[in-house]
């Protein structure tokens, strides 16, 4: 597919204005939620052992106020075990290769955003995302436990994927396609795909999983993007550009 080296001055524009004010709004509402989770936390305590200092990458997305409780990455993997998230997303958010993961419904968590996990499972309890395994899960896990459960796999090593190279996906995630409006996805998801905000990490996600959510953003069938954004920004890419790029993101380390 031709993609034009100068694009016209106002398209342009256009484009940079949408990369910024998504950029702002992907990070500040992952300080919203995570606040907001740990809040309801504070509201209902309960008897645990006393927290460890979480990895940097974790205390960074605690809520700004001085009482708030750190998010505990060890009592999360206890709580992931008893909560049953490991059932389909493995002990390290790893799963396994033949097992849930290989099936589109099932993503990979380790090393993904926290604050992307807060805002997930809050969009399951709410009902603003569908999935009726998730739907029925998110609300019997009380919101202090969520927190811990979702630092737990933030701090593993990154999720690897099985895609390969392909360069109309590279070109698409980190051009975009001005010419038709189509902002580069690092603009949101970062560099690298590594994710930032609520903006989840792409790189290494299993291939059938980003091919289907990309294919229910562009149908609205999934629906819970900040402003509607990813739904509109799918309308203008093909299957084909669809695959190539989930090919690309799946194989990137």
């Amino acid at each position: 597919m031709p993609f034009s080296a100068q694009p016209p001055v106002s398209a342009r524009f256009r484009l940079h204005r949408i990369q910024i004010q998504l950029a702002l709004r992907a990070g500040l509402m992952g300080l919203c939620l995570a606040a907001s989770m740990l809040a309801q936390a504070q509201q209902t305590p309960k008897t645990a052992p006393r927290p460890v200092a979480p990895a940097a990458s974790v205390r960074a997305a605690q809520a700004p106020t001085p009482s708030a409780k750190l998010p505990d990455p060890r009592l999360g993997a206890l709580k992931a075990d008893t909560e049953r998230c490991v059932e389909c997303h493995g002990p390290d958010g790893h799963a396994s290769a033949g097992g849930p993961a290989a099936e589109s419904h099932v993503p990979k968590l380790a090393g993904q955003s926290l604050a992307y996990i807060i805002k997930q499972v809050a969009d399951f309890r709410s009902g603003a995302r569908r999935h009726d395994t998730m739907n029925m899960m998110a609300r019997t896990v009380e919101p202090a436990d969520i927190v811990d459960i979702a630092a737990h796999f933030s701090i593993q090593p990154p999720m690897a994927g099985d895609g390969g190279r392909s360069p109309l996906g590279e070109k698409l995630y980190t051009q975009g396609d001005p010419q038709r409006g189509v902002p580069a996805c690092a603009s949101c998801h970062a560099p690298g795909a590594v994710g930032q905000g609520t903006a989840p990490r792409l790189a290494g996600q299993s291939w059938r999983y980003l091919e289907k959510q990309l294919f229910d953003w562009r149908s609205g069938e999934r629906r819970n993007s900040a402003d509607g954004s990813m739904e509109i920004l799918t309308r203008g890419l093909s299957d084909s550009e669809i695959r190539a790029l989930t090919d690309y993101l799946a194989g990137l380390p």
